[in-house]
């Protein structure tokens, strides 16, 4: 027979067993989520916004990109590094915003242009066989007049926007681009993704670690595996 001590006690310890494996499991999740999105911190996208959706306004936004594209490429081909281009992006971006300016009264168009550096949300991209899932990523953003109208976008760093814009991404050329700033897991997890609401497999298996070693330890005080 378990006397009232001992059945409180077990209840004590089964309400510390269920607070131990919330608690880890709920780490758990938080660390995986984290490490999930680590390739975010590794890239720097662009982003172009419209002025509205009119076939004009259309083609002025892909006339600003080309124009600005042109340009800044060769600074941004030589970059080593996710750093040194968010330096040189932050120190041109005046200049970013006269050759978006330029190009926009070449056109004859009379809209403002801001451009800016900082975390933007995405949605879902493929280039060729690498999916970016949608979510915040750091990225420079030009916004023509109201910037209301429909925008395109590319990575920035590494360098990809200028064969995206001139022929397509090929799966060798982004591969290579990708897999020099990204860990191999890192690109697995991006050539693989299809959308950000998948639980790493890895998550499962840590919980279930945690579940079965908490039941041994609490057992072993309890007496439950005699």
């Amino acid at each position: 027979m378990i006397d009232m001590h001992q059945a409180r006690q077990r209840c004590m310890i089964g309400i510390v067993f269920i607070a131990m494996v919330t608690t880890y499991f709920f780490s758990a999740a938080f660390e995986a989520k984290a490490d999930k999105d680590s390739y975010k911190e590794r890239l720097i996208r662009f982003h172009v916004l419209a002025n509205s959706d009119s076939p004009e306004d259309q083609a002025l936004k892909l006339k600003v990109r080309d124009r600005v594209i042109a340009e800044m490429n060769p600074k941004f081909e030589q970059s080593k590094s996710l750093d040194e281009t968010r330096k040189i992006l932050q120190a041109s971006l005046e200049n970013i915003e006269t050759i978006a300016m330029e190009e926009l009264q070449k056109n004859g168009s009379s809209d403002t242009v801001r451009a800016e550096l900082g975390e933007v949300n995405f949605p879902t991209k493929n280039y060729g066989s690498i999916t970016l899932p949608a979510g915040s990523y750091e990225a420079l953003r030009i916004v023509i007049g109201r910037g209301q109208g429909a925008n395109w976008w590319c990575v920035l760093f590494p360098p990809l926007c200028f064969v995206d814009m001139k022929s397509g991404l090929t799966n060798e050329k982004t591969k290579r681009e990708l897999m020099s700033v990204l860990t191999e897991e890192e690109f697995r997890r991006i050539s693989t993704a299809s959308s950000e609401e998948a639980v790493p497999v890895k998550l499962k298996f840590k919980v279930a670690e945690i579940f079965e070693s908490a039941k041994a330890n609490i057992g072993r005080v309890v007496g439950l595996n005699e």
